[in-house]
């Protein structure tokens, strides 16, 4: 008879390799999905849970929009699939006139990508490439914040300023820096005193993914400074920021002077579709356009006729819906439900803006709470009927701009419930 325990033997046949997690303590039943709809996601185990990370912060109309999907299935029809590969069709020239009308700023043209890692990889290139038809080839240094994140494609997890697992990968660090975005901009002055001549680009997130810290408004002054005086491409990542997650369609809107690239991805389609875009401003273009020099990216699934029509759908959706208005009433639904965990033992300060918030966790001596610690809370809190994501030292909520005050009711049971459970567990010791 196999010494092996049935529960061991089924997870070893398991076809799927689940991500970012051994695969030993992946709980089969309550977190695999069977369906998702609205901001309930129902499980395996047959719990409906309520879901307060939009998915992975792109569901930002909530799950199974009838007018998205319509859109999708409209072009599946027309075209079921057209490539970008030295050739064009009208769905992506449509979805890219779109696009260019949200910002604020002006922007002239849009490359498409499958994910905000695939996106962040190819405007490390295009900054690098820019300066080689500039007459500056020795600028191939790519500036990323420390605790930021972009992804895990060879080239993000490199300009991903957290702990990754960079070093195991070998993943190319050579021409990339990091620097605190908490000081005042020292470590910006620092830098740009010692390698400003080297640098292509540095890339922002308005409100950084891993842990919703958001970047100061006098670093953001002072990086707009150093690029005055050094010439830089400046980069905003809204790849989790975009598309109401803080406000208006782009955090970077706010911003005194444009980027040169905005990066954006998961609120673009809703979530129904691999897909990422590239925002680029004319100084950018216009410098290819008079060398008629090529850009070498290309991605096989990226701007399909099928993903172009996410985008219009989606952009219509959110203009039909007042996304302006809802993501104002959800941000004010998130503040009064932090004020309310805030009374509860263990939880502390919050991060983040909009409707991109952390709530820091801490142990009984008052050090922030453990990433075990924290993964025993989030998982508390599944079982206990809320979906939320873990961070450094907190819980991040990123709930869908739909969210009703009958949602934020029931996710403050769920956390309140999940934390009581988590304290008699141990966790916060």
């Amino acid at each position: 008879m196999s010494s092996v325990p049935p529960s061991a033997a089924r997870k070893s046949q398991r076809p799927l390799w689940i991500p970012l997690t051994t695969q030993h303590d992946f709980e089969d039943r309550s977190h695999t999905a069977v369906s998702a709809q609205g901001v309930h996601v129902t499980f395996e185990d047959g719990q409906k849970r309520i879901c307060a990370k939009s998915g992975l912060w792109n569901t930002n109309l909530g799950y199974g929009n009838r007018h998205i999907e319509a859109a999708i299935a409209g072009e599946l029809r027309t075209a079921s699939y057209l490539p970008l590969f030295r050739t064009a069709h009208n769905k992506a020239i449509e979805a890219s006139a779109a696009l260019l009308s949200l910002s604020a700023h002006n922007f002239q043209r849009v490359v498409f990508s499958t994910s905000g890692g695939a996106a962040n990889d190819a405007v490390m290139k295009l900054a690098r490439q820019y300066f080689a038809l500039s007459g500056q080839p020795e600028r191939k240094l790519v500036v990323g914040l420390k605790g930021s994140y972009h992804g895990l494609t060879y080239g993000s997890q490199a300009l991903s300023g957290d702990e990754l697992g960079q070093a195991l990968y070998g993943v190319d660090l050579r021409n990339v820096r990091h620097i605190e975005f908490q000081d005042q901009g020292q470590e910006l002055a620092l830098l740009m005193q010692r390698e400003g001549h080297r640098i292509a680009a540095v890339i922002v997130e308005p409100v950084l993914g891993s842990g919703a810290e958001s970047v100061p408004d006098d670093f953001m002054a002072s990086l707009q400074k150093h690029r005055q005086d050094h010439g830089f491409l400046l980069v905003a990542d809204e790849v989790a920021t975009g598309f109401g997650r803080v406000g208006g369609w782009f955090a970077s809107d706010e911003w005194s002077e444009a980027p040169d690239v905005i990066v954006t991805s998961k609120g673009l389609t809703n979530g129904t579709c691999a897909c990422a875009a590239l925002l680029i401003a004319q100084r950018v273009t216009q410098l290819f356009d008079a060398t008629e020099s090529v850009f070498v990216h290309g991605e096989t699934q990226a701007g399909t006729p099928a993903t172009c029509a996410a985008i219009l759908g989606t952009i219509a959706e959110m203009k039909r819906l007042d996304h302006n208005m809802l993501s104002k009433q959800v941000a004010a639904g998130l503040s009064t439900l932090i004020e309310k965990l805030q009374g509860i033992p263990g939880v502390g300060n919050s991060s983040g803006r909009g409707c991109m918030r952390g709530v820091k966790l801490h142990s009984r001596n008052g050090m922030p709470l453990s990433s075990e610690g924290v993964l025993a809370v989030v998982a508390a809190i599944h079982q206990a009927g809320a979906i939320v994501q873990a961070g450094p030292g907190r819980i991040q909520l990123l709930p869908a701009l739909t969210y009703s005050e009958e949602n934020f009711a029931e996710l403050h049971g769920a956390i309140a419930a999940g934390l009581a459970e988590a304290t008699r567990a141990g966790a916060f010791e």
